[in-house]
């Protein structure tokens, strides 16, 4: 079994961007999604992604934390295209920047669409309790904030979150 430890953070400012190595557009789909998962008909999200020329299906444990089941299956690209296309609720769209501080790499997601303005940068890390460096641009941890979880964010894009939501965002660029 696969095993996901992931910290979410927000960003306190633009200065990641001088440290970009590499930046990959990305879509991703539910197949099985937000509404499934609030309604209890579901206890993984089942995903398609497509990234320039490769293409996976993940399925990940439906349980908030930074520690989670979690199983990647490469696929063709023309097969992931029709699911997003055909079996999804939504398609999800985000510029993903890789950035590595002091050998760590911290993927930057920089959302598109209806979750434009929002940005959050990721560490996946051996272990729950791994140290791991903490660059000045690093903002506040929203790993258990499930609003932020990707199959959250079609259901309930960025543009629309309330005053009290965007507010919560303080100090975030």
């Amino acid at each position: 079994m696969g095993i996901e430890i992931e910290r979410k953070f927000l960003l306190r400012d633009e200065s990641w961007r001088e440290a970009v190595e590499r930046s990959d557009q990305m879509a991703q789909g539910y197949l099985i999604g937000a509404q499934a998962l609030r309604e209890g008909a579901a206890r993984a999200s089942v995903r398609a992604r497509v990234a320039g020329d490769q293409a996976w299906l993940n399925i990940k444990e439906a349980t908030p934390g930074v520690k989670r089941a979690e199983f990647e299956y490469a696929i063709p690209v023309s097969d992931a295209r029709i699911l997003l296309d055909t079996l999804c609720d939504g398609v999800l769209e985000k510029i993903r920047h890789h950035v590595h501080v002091d050998g760590v790499l911290f993927e930057v997601d920089e959302f598109l669409g209806a979750n434009s303005g929002l940005i959050v940068a990721e560490v996946e890390l051996p272990a729950v309790d791994a140290p791991f460096p903490k660059p000045a641009w690093l903002g506040r941890e929203v790993s258990a904030q499930q609003r932020y979880y990707n199959v959250n964010l079609i259901a309930h894009p960025y543009q629309r979150w309330s005053g009290a939501e965007r507010a919560a965002e303080d100090g975030a660029c």
